[in-house]
């Protein structure tokens, strides 16, 4: 059996035959530039071209893998089964739009390198070398949701919905093992967890642009991420997290890794 690669880069993926190729095409660019071993993975429960887009990419890319669901089921389900098959050593999710370029990857790699086990990418932290544009609408729901996150315990970070999130292989084991809801309530509970099991979280500010044809129905998606907060309570009063597996402790990255 060969060796594990370095990065797994996990992309959850719903009807974007237009979107995903030039994501892609920039992510195993970047990738291949560094030198270091790679995969990327795809989960697709898509009704478009989506698997053969990816298909075509395959023949000059065998580090890209599609996992093909049986059905569309949420954001939540497909990141946690990316992540649950992916076999890198560091684990990142990331959107299918590429609102967040690939190289600000570097940012949560060095929170890494300093021994976080969690870093994820940040919109609400300021940085004047970041790009951030977002719709006005998305600023100001994305404020209230965050106020409700707080009254959650989830505190201490600025924004819990970026799609730009990277793990230690064993942490990302561990915390989407027990993951339960499907939706894009998922941020809030797999980081509701992080703090409950004692993981080191890191937040940094990270480049991202709204991205034309969102999947997310801004009022829609709103109220069903409210009420998915309510059930992370209930889940959490029901014991459905319990402490983390005694192999989930991460080893530590080298600090000179390169």
């Amino acid at each position: 059996m060969g060796h594990s690669p370095r990065w797994s880069i996990v992309i959850p993926a719903y009807n974007e035959e237009k979107r995903l190729p030039l994501y892609l095409r920039e992510i195993m660019a970047y990738f291949d530039g560094r030198g270091e071993t790679y995969e990327v993975v795809v989960d697709d429960g898509s009704q478009d071209g989506t698997r053969a887009a990816v298909a075509c990419l395959q023949d000059a890319c065998p580090a890209l893998r599609l996992i093909q669901l049986p059905r569309n089921r949420g954001k939540g389900n497909a990141v946690r089964r990316g992540m649950l098959e992916a076999t890198g050593e560091l684990r990142l999710f990331a959107d299918a739009d590429g609102a967040t370029p690939i190289q600000e990857v570097e940012k949560l790699e060095r929170q890494i390198v300093a021994e976080a086990d969690v870093v994820i990418g940040s919109r609400a932290l300021r940085d004047p070398a970041c790009r951030l544009r977002a719709k006005w609408h998305r600023k100001v729901l994305g404020r209230i949701f965050h106020t409700m996150v707080r009254c959650l315990s989830v505190r201490g970070m600025a924004d819990t919905q970026c799609g730009f999130k990277l793990f230690q292989a064993q942490v990302a084991r561990d915390l989407f093992s027990v993951l339960q809801i499907d939706g894009y309530g998922f941020d809030v509970e797999l980081l509701f967890i992080a703090q409950r099991r004692g993981y080191r979280i890191a937040e940094v500010a990270v480049s991202w642009v709204d991205q034309p044809r969102s999947k997310v129905r801004v009022v829609r998606d709103g109220l069903r991420m409210l009420r998915e907060l309510w059930v992370i309570r209930r889940n959490q009063h029901r014991g459905l997290y319990g402490p983390r597996r005694a192999w989930a402790w991460p080893s530590r990255v080298p600090r000179d890794h390169k």
